[in-house]
């Protein structure tokens, strides 16, 4: 794709994600998808083959767990100090709640594949991570490693200087060298596009050329740079990639209200560290009715 094709369907995407743009009449948006005019609208259904079932049985929301709000969570731990102690903590937790998966560095990846092993949460890890500046063929290198070692998702950041200097080939090219990795073994590719560092039109460029790469998810944050998951992304991202792709919201997610507002913007994933405050309720304020959540990739 030409650059000048990016730069005319940035545009045209902008153009109707802007407060007062045309889809709005008397305060309604005809395609569901202004964030200032109708947040509830912007929920985005995944109608299309999972692939993946996560475990909600014997998981009651009236017995303090909203199951189907932690089959979207990636329960998390990245600080670069986490001991094996915590991660073997963050796997327990992980099998009690039915997350969808515990995200994690690389170097214990063999360590939640066996504590893992007999569960449905599958093993995330990260690519590139943080900066997202190391070189493609390292990545792939990375992505390989990981996905021998145990994991099924993989969360790789872009290089957001490359992206910035209008190097759309080589963003593509790095992604689709890990996602290419990831396909051998079945395993899912997350885009990371450090949301906080970029300005809309580069996040509509970094969504665009992660879906012409392949990848399953867009993904906004690291959480190690400024900024994180907003409503007002998520629902930009969603916009760009359509249904053929997942959004995951993530940086900055600590509480139930936070999630399902970004949920309701169009996210079908949470990556957060803050997973068991988030999913836990008290028996009283349990939903009767609980909307059902979008299908997990």
């Amino acid at each position: 794709m030409q650059q000048k094709d990016i730069e005319r369907i940035v545009q045209s995407i902008l153009s109707h994600t802007q407060p007062g743009h045309d889809c709005c009449s008397g305060g309604t948006c005809s395609d569901n998808l202004c964030v200032v005019h109708n947040k509830e609208g912007v929920r985005n259904i995944v109608s299309q083959g999972a692939a993946r079932v996560t475990a909600g049985i014997g998981i009651d929301a009236a017995g303090g767990v909203e199951h189907e709000l932690a089959g979207m969570i990636d329960h998390t731990l990245l600080k670069p100090e986490a001991t094996k102690d915590q991660i073997t903590e963050l796997c327990a937790e992980a099998k009690k709640y039915s997350f969808a998966s515990v995200c994690i560095n690389p170097g214990y990846v063999p360590v939640c594949a066996k504590l893992l092993r007999d569960s449905a949460v599958k093993v995330c890890t990260v690519i590139g991570f943080p900066l997202g500046a190391t070189s493609t063929s390292s990545k792939a290198f990375e992505a390989d490693q990981a996905c021998r070692d145990g994991a099924r998702e993989l969360d790789m950041v872009i290089n957001v200087g490359m992206l910035k200097s209008g190097m759309y080939d080589y963003v593509e090219n790095d992604i689709f060298a890990v996602v290419a990795t990831g396909r051998r073994y079945g395993a899912l590719v997350k885009v990371i596009l450090e949301t906080g560092l970029l300005t809309d039109e580069e996040k509509v460029k970094a969504c665009m050329l992660a879906k012409r790469a392949g990848a399953d998810f867009v993904k906004t944050s690291t959480g190690f740079a400024k900024g994180g998951a907003t409503v007002g992304d998520i629902a930009l991202m969603r916009k760009v990639v359509g249904s053929a792709m997942g959004v995951k919201a993530s940086g900055g997610v600590r509480t139930r209200e936070d999630a399902l507002a970004l949920v309701a913007s169009g996210a079908d994933r949470i990556g957060a560290s803050a997973s068991v405050k988030i999913v836990s309720i008290d028996a009283e304020s349990a939903p009767k009715d609980a909307t059902k959540a979008p299908q997990s990739y």
